[in-house]
């Protein structure tokens, strides 16, 4: 999987560098996540901008991913989210509780950095 994981501004970003992130990527993927978490980032971003298709389990994957990092005390927020992957993120709900960026840097400024 094409992962890049880089730090700015006291924030992590991991940027997806696939087309369509999907199972069984999304093991790699929530691994990565995971591990910063687990490690003790409190801001973490996920640059989507080159994911142009999710399925439902990457729904899911992400809203884990984002309860692990609030119950650590942090956040989980996307940036470069484009309209076929908004619109899952909508129909599921999703939306309600992950922050959606346009792009990276408006990502990293809501955190305050």
């Amino acid at each position: 999987m094409n992962l890049n994981t880089e730090h700015a501004n006291g924030v992590a970003i991991v940027r997806v560098g696939e087309a369509r992130l999907m199972y069984p990527l999304l093991s790699e993927f929530s691994n990565v996540v995971t591990e910063l978490i687990a490690s003790g980032e409190k801001k973490i971003i996920v640059d989507l901008s080159t994911v142009g298709y999710v399925d439902s389990a990457t729904i899911g994957c992400l809203m884990d991913l984002y309860r692990q990092a609030s119950a650590a005390g942090g956040g989980l927020k996307l940036a470069g989210v484009q309209k076929r992957v908004e619109t899952m993120l909508t129909m599921t709900g999703a939306q309600n509780f992950i922050e959606v960026h346009p792009d990276e840097p408006s990502a990293v400024k809501s955190f305050g950095a």
